[in-house]
């Protein structure tokens, strides 16, 4: 088993924990953790996709030739994509804590069934 697989399957595992948490939880901060697991798991499936074992930087020199620059350089693009989501995760994050507090401050409690009269 490789480092990718065990990357992609953690990655994977924690997904399905987050999707769990957010499906089957009544409290509100349980749920905001169950996002961001499943936000830390995409991350986790995200740079598990783009590695490449015993890869080196995707920069032609003396150390990596144009002919192997294909199979030994590591796609820069999905570590990009994990930077860009771990930062609009930690946004998303924030603003789902502070409507959280301010459901705490409305109602004293962060059980989702106190929130039904704003139902359609």
């Amino acid at each position: 088993m490789t480092i990718a697989s065990i990357v992609l399957s953690a990655g994977l595992i924690l997904v399905l924990i987050g999707i769990w948490g957010m499906l089957t939880q009544r409290n509100i901060l349980r749920i905001i953790v169950g996002f961001m697991l499943m936000g830390t798991g995409s991350h986790l499936v995200i740079v598990a996709i783009g590695y490449v074992s015993n890869g080196t930087a995707p920069i032609i020199d003396g150390g990596l030739s144009l002919a192997e620059a294909p199979t030994r350089s590591v796609d820069p693009i999905p570590s990009a994509l994990a930077v860009t989501a771990i930062v609009i995760g930690l946004a998303v994050t924030a603003i789902m804590l502070a409507y959280a507090i301010r459901l705490y401050q409305a109602r004293q409690t962060l059980s989702i069934d106190a929130f039904t009269d704003s139902k359609w």
